[in-house]
């Protein structure tokens, strides 16, 4: 089913409110910076920033801090599934999730046949693939999360960034996490360990991280709605037999 609504007339502090609120959604899990919770921006008076408008500045932060909670669940899934990362690499978790996010390969990876998007993140869960499962699931959520913002990490004036692509973006993640939590081999076991709900103990860390992306994306989806005065069309699914919304 799809559902079209039309947003309210532009209000000029909308900007600014959204970039507070996603700076403040990911304070409590950011450690310290000299004393300060919430990171420092660069200094507002950089040539890079004469070239930025609000809603770039706002762009930054949603794609920063969505980044870094990538980098979170990546750290975290090879921790609850030592095996995979084995199957990557013999050396630590730490340099294995720095040379993912930092080792300037393009995000193609020759050991997950370069499959980037929902095609990565399909393969994280087909019952033939013996790699390792983690790879293909980060790689496929933050090139989606790229491709939604235009192929960009870092905006300025002359980028557009479609509303809808940002909006569906944020679907598209939360059917990844369902696969993430449901998805079972021939036998009936998870692919990959997540959260864990048990008589002594009840960790729903994932699930918390994830709502953190999903709510920086359509909180910055209404912000470019609000903006251009454009239409999201908004569609239901059940998550279930839900698909991947193009981008």
């Amino acid at each position: 089913m799809v559902r079209f609504f039309r947003q309210p007339q532009f209000n000029p502090g909308l900007i600014a409110v959204c970039a507070a609120m996603l700076l403040a959604a990911c304070a409590p899990t950011a450690p310290p910076l000299n004393g300060k919770i919430v990171p420092q921006q660069e200094d507002d008076i950089s040539l890079a920033h004469l070239g930025k408008s609000d809603i770039d500045r706002v762009a930054d932060v949603e794609m920063r801090e969505n980044t870094q909670s990538l980098r979170l669940l990546m750290t975290k899934l090879y921790k609850r599934n030592p095996q995979e990362l084995k199957k990557s690499t013999s050396g630590t978790l730490d340099a294995m999730v720095d040379w993912v996010f930092e080792g300037g390969h393009g995000w193609r990876f020759k050991s997950i046949g370069e499959v980037q998007g929902a095609d990565a993140i399909h393969l994280a869960f087909r019952a033939d693939y013996a790699g390792d499962r983690v790879l293909p699931f980060i790689v496929g959520l933050y090139t989606m999360l790229v491709k939604a913002h235009g192929g960009r990490i870092e905006f300025y004036l002359t980028d557009s960034i479609d509303p809808q692509t940002v909006y569906n973006a944020a679907r598209n993640v939360e059917i990844a996490d369902w696969k993430l939590s449901n998805a079972r081999d021939e036998n009936g076991q998870l692919y990959l360990l997540t959260n864990e709900m048990n008589e002594t103990e009840r960790n729903l860390s994932f699930e918390r991280e994830f709502g953190k992306i999903v709510g920086r994306l359509d909180l910055f989806a209404i912000a470019l709605a609000e903006r251009s005065q454009r239409l999201i069309s908004r569609v239901t699914q059940n998550l279930a037999t839900a698909v991947f919304l193009p981008l």
